[in-house]
């Protein structure tokens, strides 16, 4: 099970990526470095909330897991 500072840790990293791809194409419509600065950041602050939520929400469905032995010896 991965801590929520993990989780929180992994969804920054992603999300540097997908907004500065974000920020790149916004500027490539636009033109405006204003714009699509913007944009990135508020992709970025948006989409670690979501990834965050969704990667909690996923520790606690057992879907594709391997159960527990239930003794040990």
């Amino acid at each position: 099970m991965e801590s929520h500072s993990r989780s929180l840790a992994k969804a920054i990293s992603y999300r540097f990526f997908g907004s500065m791809s974000t920020a790149a194409l916004v500027y490539f419509f636009t033109g405006s470095a204003k714009v699509s600065v913007g944009a990135g950041i508020l992709d970025s602050v948006v989409k670690i909330v979501l990834f965050f939520v969704h990667e909690r929400v996923w520790q606690r469905i057992p879907f594709g897991r391997s159960k527990a032995p239930e003794y040990e010896i």
